[in-house]
């Protein structure tokens, strides 16, 4: 049997450039509390995207739980059905409401029109998420918050090095928060950080992700436990010296399947706007009703030939217990979301993928559109 074949693959640089920095690691024996090489990264990687301050973190997941503290978010918070359950978990984590609005058709991401309908006097925030790194209609969003004295909170997790007229994208809003999990364009194993726009508030989130110490005496909030520790930060110095070759590859990769799948009834594919400097963490392609597949029979068949591709994000956020009982969460009220879901598959993509395999990939998808056109076209012969 083959190798499997996965949507994403961490990016694993030499393991030769790895081993002294735990060698370093292990004869300082700081292996975390803000050592040496986290404090080498969080300026590393504020150089790189090009934003004032950012706050490293155990993983994204505790990013996020801390971002909407450090703001003192409460109340309602009107965010997307359509992402990773981490990110409406982390609002009832903090205790408050999620209140979900539909999704744009074209870049997955919130609707905007959708937003102010959905404001009442609890709502205190909007937490959008750059689905598969496209960016939100960021000044939209921000001209809603302005006039209604909301937070904005972006889940930016896809959204490593993406730019929108040469500006990153994460110096929107008033906070956005990065993943650096495994399955990320870059990663730390696990990992991820906040983007903030003072030094005073990144004070109040390092306070907030180290137990609330100010001091070795003074604790000055509840705070909790989200340091990333010496060997995550090695992990990503030693990334960040490779990163904008894979991006490179991942835009080769996703350019050829574009090509490839270009005349595939029933398939459509997702591209960021021209404006948009993307990182193509995802290939999402949207297969309808004129492929002769339906889109879990075109994953079960991929799944046979040991090509494992994921169906992000499907289910819905808004259909899982803990959510349904929402009134923003009926599916009637997300009809966009809930046709999106049903048609979504993400294909693999990531700098190991070789051309033989993606080809392979293709091939099958290919295979059963072929074989449609050439069934139609005996059955106009014999009908002549």
């Amino acid at each position: 049997m083959k190798d499997p074949v996965y949507v994403t693959s961490p990016l694993l640089p030499p393991l030769d450039e790895f081993i002294p920095y735990l060698e370093s690691i292990w004869k300082n024996k700081q292996l975390t509390n803000g050592a040496q090489f986290h404090q080498q990264l969080e300026q590393a990687l504020t150089e790189y995207l090009g934003v004032e301050h950012l706050c490293l973190f155990a993983n994204g997941t505790l990013a996020l739980l801390t971002a909407l503290q450090a703001l003192r978010v409460s109340g309602e918070v009107i965010t997307t059905p359509y992402s990773f359950v981490a990110t409406s978990h982390t609002l009832l984590w903090n205790g408050l409401t999620p209140v979900f609005a539909d999704i744009d058709p074209v870049t997955f991401n919130i609707n905007p029109d959708k937003i102010e309908a959905l404001i009442t006097p609890r709502t205190t925030a909007i937490l959008p998420v750059h689905c598969y790194g496209i960016p939100c209609d960021v000044e939209r969003i921000q001209r809603i918050a302005d006039i209604w004295g909301l937070k904005v909170i972006y889940d930016a997790a896809h959204a490593f090095g993406v730019k929108q007229d040469n500006i990153n994208i994460l110096r929107y809003g008033d906070l956005s928060v990065l993943s650096f999990h495994a399955t990320k364009v870059f990663n730390t194993f696990e990992g991820g950080a906040i983007i903030c726009p003072d030094r005073k508030t990144k004070e109040r989130i390092n306070y907030l992700k180290n137990f609330g110490f100010a001091g070795e005496t003074t604790i000055v909030a509840p705070g909790i436990n989200a340091k990333m520790n010496e060997v995550q930060a090695a992990f990503g110095l030693v990334q960040l010296q490779h990163i904008d070759k894979a991006l490179q590859t991942r835009k080769a990769i996703y350019e050829r399947y574009c090509e490839m799948l270009a005349d595939v009834p029933g398939i459509h594919f997702a591209r960021a706007p021209a404006n948009v400097e993307w990182n193509h963490a995802y290939y999402p392609i949207l297969i309808d009703e004129s492929y002769p597949l339906s889109r879990d029979e075109l994953y079960e068949t991929l799944k046979e030939s040991n090509i494992f591709t994921r169906r992000y994000f499907y289910p819905l956020i808004s259909s899982f217990s803990m959510y349904r009982h929402i009134p923003s969460a009926q599916p009637e009220l997300l009809p966009v979301a809930e046709e999106t879901a049903q048609k979504i598959l993400c294909l693999p993509i990531f700098p190991d993928l070789t051309i033989a395999v993606q080809e392979e990939i293709v091939n099958i998808i290919r295979a059963f559109a072929d074989v449609s056109s050439d069934t139609q076209s005996t059955l106009l012969a014999l009908e002549r």
